[in-house]
């Protein structure tokens, strides 16, 4: 028997029919869907220590729970002191069953660590894609604050099939995403 991840059957059982009859759709697969998450993490004093970059791809690693790539700058910076082809940050890509399992985590162990937690606010960019800010990488079970170097935040990016911003949120409200009230 294949192992199938929690949200993602309750998409295909629930969040489908549920946007489908909000939006009127004539066809469940106009409904939008989750194609991919980015993580995507700034290392600045990276550029003076390297350390701080391989720290960086192995938590987010642990993190994604996917091999994270390093990110090397694109053109000299003189006033950064720095150099084309330098690393600066992390990132990785998330898509299909890691995806959903990364989803999971997030809305059900790690945004309930936020301090001072309110309610998620971030930009959406009138496509139907949502970026979140996260201002510290300790949030997540997986990290040892005990083994942490620095502490960093990054940013997720979770690029949806939706045409509109309303679509969107439809969409990650359905997935449970606690969002600010207005």
């Amino acid at each position: 028997m294949k192992y199938t991840p929690r949200l993602k059957t309750k998409y295909n059982d629930e969040i489908k029919l549920a946007l489908k009859e909000k939006f009127a759709y004539s066809s469940i697969m106009q409904t939008p869907k989750l194609q991919k998450i980015c993580l995507n993490q700034g290392v600045g004093a990276g550029v003076s220590d390297k350390k701080l970059i391989d720290s960086a791809v192995q938590e987010m690693t642990m993190i994604a729970g996917q091999k994270a790539v390093a990110t090397y700058s694109k053109k000299d910076i003189s006033n950064f002191k720095l150099r084309k082809g330098m690393p600066i940050g992390s990132k990785v890509t998330l898509r299909g069953e890691i995806m959903y399992e990364f989803l999971d985590r997030l809305i059900a162990a790690s945004i309930p660590r936020i301090r001072d937690f309110r309610g998620i606010s971030g930009k959406f960019d009138g496509r139907g894609n949502f970026t979140m800010g996260i201002k510290e990488q300790l949030i997540f079970p997986e990290i040892n604050i005990d083994k942490v170097d620095k502490i960093s935040g990054m940013d997720l990016t979770f690029v949806t099939t939706a045409k509109t911003d309303e679509e969107g949120m439809a969409l990650l409200k359905e997935f449970g995403f606690p969002f600010k009230k207005k």
